[in-house]
């Protein structure tokens, strides 16, 4: 990986500081005061080969909003689905664009990007991480209740790469996280003990009630996760649903998000979804904010 060149992996590849100011950046665009220099005439080659909205249409949007352009290149468009290597492929591309976004299954492709890549490489999503989401998150939360340190976070259901980048947030920025999950489904213990190691205090339980009680933030995802064929899921996770009953558990002030799409009905309920403490379409638009802060930051 060429030192020179400024990734955005995961979070816990980070200082604090770093991504302090990448959520600064982030804040001051949503502003109209951020600084688009870095980005003015650049293209973003953007690899998709897992289904996207938020991820494709809010840095697509950002990079154009910034005087930017974007490349777009689903999987069966590139020769990635013909059998030419990652590495080649980031050869190729760090001679036709300014940085690459890819969104994909197996973390080794972004490492393997990354490696190879003489432009900056982002980090859309992997079935380990997602960096992008957990940024816009903390944002949203910050814009609502002010820094996350000595907060309790709450996560409820599949313990996956949303979970695992909220652990690396949790390291970071002094939060308590409480992850509820069923016993098959617990989150990285990578990730787990990373943030231990940094401090963070990592509540695991199968109790949803125990994680929620006093949180001043409730999390949930799909319970199906794109590409995932496991039919038994939804038995699993039904006692992990958010409903108003949990939600009562929660600080009085509890906010509740959700990286969407959502499924209602099953995850979470019309009712917590569109209810007062639900702030999941803030969180949806700051993933363009932040990702400018990021694109901004890898390009400077």
């Amino acid at each position: 990986m060429r030192s020179s060149v400024k990734h955005f992996l995961d979070l816990n590849r980070f200082d604090t500081p770093t991504l302090r100011h990448i959520l600064d950046l982030g804040a001051a665009f949503k502003r109209g005061e951020g600084d688009c220099a870095a980005v003015t005439g650049k293209m973003l080659a953007m690899i998709f080969e897992k289904p996207s909205t938020r991820t494709r249409v809010s840095f697509e949007a950002g990079m154009k909003q910034m005087g930017g352009d974007v490349i777009m290149l689903a999987a069966g468009d590139t020769q990635l689905g013909r059998g030419e290597t990652i590495a080649d492929t980031a050869r190729v591309l760090s001679r036709f664009v300014d940085a690459i976004m890819i969104r994909t299954d197996a973390q080794a492709k972004l490492t393997e990007l990354a490696e190879h890549a003489s432009v900056p490489v982002i980090n859309g999503l992997t079935d380990e991480s997602h960096p992008c989401q957990v940024m816009a998150d903390i944002l949203t939360f910050e814009e609502h209740r002010g820094p996350l340190a000595g907060k309790v976070v709450a996560w409820v259901g599949d313990g996956n790469n949303v979970a695992a980048s909220w652990l690396h947030a949790a390291g970071h920025f002094g939060c308590e996280i409480r992850l509820a999950c069923p016993q098959s489904l617990m989150p990285s213990k990578a990730a787990v003990e990373w943030a231990k190691a940094k401090g963070a205090t990592v509540v695991l339980t199968t109790d949803p009630a125990e994680a929620a009680t006093g949180a001043q933030l409730v999390m949930t995802d799909t319970w199906v996760s794109m590409g995932c064929r496991d039919k038994n899921r939804h038995e699993i996770l039904s006692p992990y649903q958010v409903n108003d009953a949990l939600m009562a558990k929660a600080a009085a002030d509890a906010l509740f998000m959700h990286c969407l799409p959502a499924h209602r009905g099953e995850e979470v309920t019309d009712s917590v979804m569109d209810g007062a403490q639900s702030v999941v379409w803030d969180e949806a638009e700051n993933r363009m904010h932040v990702q400018k802060g990021i694109l901004a930051w890898c390009l400077s």
